[in-house]
C-alpha cells in the first residue's frame, strides 16, 4: 500500500461508523474555498488564469466551419455569449433520442455528427475541452440547476448509489471523503466536498485542462477501484448526481484547482 492510499485509509476510518448524509445546502462549500490565496487569485484574474487560453481556443472553434455540412457552431447557435449562458449549469441533460443524460462534451459531439457531419472530437482532446470551456464560461456566476424528473431520477440514483458505495481495494466510498471528511487533511491537502462547480479546469497536478470525467478517473484509480472507459455511463451518471448535490451553487468555469 503506498503512503498516499494508507493515509486515505486513515483519514476515512473516523467516519466509517457514521453514514453519508448529503451536506445542508448552506454549509455547501466550492473547492475555491480550500485553496490557498495564491490559487484564488490566478482564478479570478481571467488575464492569470492558464486556463483561458483554452477559452480563447474555443471562442475560434465555435467559429470555424467543420464536417461535410460546412457548417459552425455559430451557424446555428449565433453569439454564445447569449445562446449558451445557462447551458452549462443544466448539464448533464436529458437526450430523448438516446433516453438518457448526455454531459457537455456528449452533447458537443453529438452536434458535430448529426449537425455538421464531422468526426467526433476525442475525450480529453484540446478541442474538446476548449469548447466546453468556452460554452462553460457563458454561465460563469449562474446558479447549476439539475432536472430532477421522473426520467431522470434513475440516473440520479444510479449516480448517488455510485457515490456512496464503496469501491475498490480499498474498500472506500466517494461519500466517506466528500461528505464525512471534508475540511480535513490527506497528505497535507484540505479535503474538498467534491462540488464540479468549475469543469472543465486547469488542475496545478496536471499543468493542463480536463474534464470531471478525468478527476473521477484520478479518484477512482486513488480507491484501487475499477476506473471505466470515458464515456462510459457510470461516469454521465456519477457526474448527473454530483452537479444535483451542486445544485444552486454558482458555475465557476474555468475554474483552477491545485
Amino acid at each position: 500500500m503506498t503512503r498516499a492510499a494508507f493515509l486515505l485509509l486513515t483519514v476515512v476510518s473516523a467516519g466509517v461508523a457514521a453514514s453519508a448524509a448529503d451536506i445542508p445546502l448552506g454549509e455547501r462549500k466550492s473547492g475555491y474555498d480550500f485553496m490557498a490565496p495564491e490559487t484564488r487569485a490566478m482564478q479570478d484574474d481571467d488575464t492569470a488564469n492558464p486556463a483561458m487560453l483554452w477559452v480563447l481556443d474555443g471562442e475560434t472553434l465555435w467559429q470555424r466551419r467543420e464536417g461535410s455540412a460546412g457548417k459552425s457552431c455559430a451557424d446555428c447557435h449565433g453569439d454564445a455569449r447569449t445562446s449558451m449562458k445557462g447551458v452549462a449549469a443544466r448539464y448533464p441533460a436529458f437526450n430523448a433520442a438516446r433516453a438518457r443524460p448526455v454531459d457537455l462534451g456528449e452533447r458537443i459531439n453529438i452536434c458535430r455528427t448529426e449537425q455538421q457531419r464531422a468526426t467526433p472530437l476525442a475525450f480529453e482532446s484540446k478541442e474538446l475541452l476548449a469548447l466546453a470551456a468556452y460554452i462553460g464560461q457563458q454561465s460563469r456566476g449562474m446558479p447549476i440547476e439539475i432536472a430532477d424528473d421522473a426520467r431522470m431520477r434513475p440516473f440520479l440514483q444510479a449516480g448517488q448509489d455510485m457515490f456512496t458505495g464503496r469501491q475498490g481495494q480499498l474498500n472506500l466510498s466517494c461519500a466517506q471523503c466528500h461528505d464525512d471528511n471534508w475540511g480535513q487533511k490527506l497528505a497535507g491537502a484540505a479535503i474538498p466536498q467534491g462540488h464540479p462547480t468549475g469543469y472543465p479546469l486547469y488542475r496545478l497536478e496536471w499543468q493542463t485542462l480536463g474534464s470531471l470525467q478525468r478527476r473521477l478517473r484520478n479518484c477512482l484509480f486513488g480507491m484501487r477501484a475499477v476506473s471505466y472507459p470515458y464515456g462510459a455511463p457510470d461516469y454521465i451518471n456519477l457526474e448527473l448526481y454530483l452537479m444535483w448535490r451542486a445544485r444552486g451553487m454558482r458555475v465557476e468555469t474555468p475554474a483552477v484547482r491545485p
